[in-house]
């Protein structure tokens, strides 16, 4: 598993929800905050409950820095249709978030740590940088001499997560293919999202 996992479930007790729905995450014990205030709860204002969101989704896609994760917004905003919908839509079309998908890495985290590495092909070029984003028909793969890769293998052996239908796999041969720009009921997340909330934050 990739190394920085293990801060990564405090992720999961500050904002109060196993985000990756993960059997050994520590809100599974402790269903508060993280230090000495945790447990105090107050009445969250609507700036409160929008950040909240804002975090969730920023923060599954493996906690993206906000200066990225606005420029989404800022892309998602600037096409014709439901703002929330696109954003959700170009953060499933990255490439760390594919890898993750088709159950070839157990975390996000370790995604990125594959791609980075150059263990992932798109449509048979090497592709490393984790940002990429993946066009309808692309090919995503494992490169052949990286198929024993821990991190695979300990993916592939485990197989805990459901495959969108928006992805199409080969397991067989550590592939899949990206088949249609998901909407927000396709997507299989452990918790629910809430895109528009995230596009009133910074509608403000």
């Amino acid at each position: 598993m990739s190394k920085r996992s293990e801060p990564h479930y405090k992720i999961d007790r500050r904002l109060g929800c196993n985000l990756w729905g993960r059997p050994k995450s520590p809100f599974n014990k402790r269903e508060y905050g993280p230090g000495e205030h945790g447990q105090r709860r107050g009445k969250i204002s609507d700036y409160g409950i929008q950040l909240r969101a804002k975090q969730k989704l920023k923060g599954y896609y493996g906690n993206l820095s906000e200066k990225q994760f606005r420029s989404y917004y800022k892309a998602a905003a600037s096409l014709k249709g439901d703002t929330g919908e696109l954003l959700v839509g170009l953060l499933e079309r990255r490439l760390d978030a594919i890898v993750y998908r088709l159950n070839l890495v157990p975390t996000i985290f370790a995604a990125r740590q594959l791609i980075n590495h150059g263990h992932v092909k798109v449509n048979g070029k090497r592709v490393t940088i984790r940002s990429y984003l993946c066009s309808v028909g692309d090919n995503i793969s494992i490169k052949e001499s990286s198929k024993q890769h821990p991190l695979v293998v300990e993916a592939t052996q485990s197989q805990v997560r459901e495959i969108p239908d928006y992805i199409v796999p080969n397991l067989d041969k550590l592939e899949g293919t990206f088949n249609r720009i998901p909407q927000l009921a396709d997507i299989p997340y452990p918790v629910e999202m809430e895109p528009n909330l995230v596009v009133e934050f910074y509608s403000r």
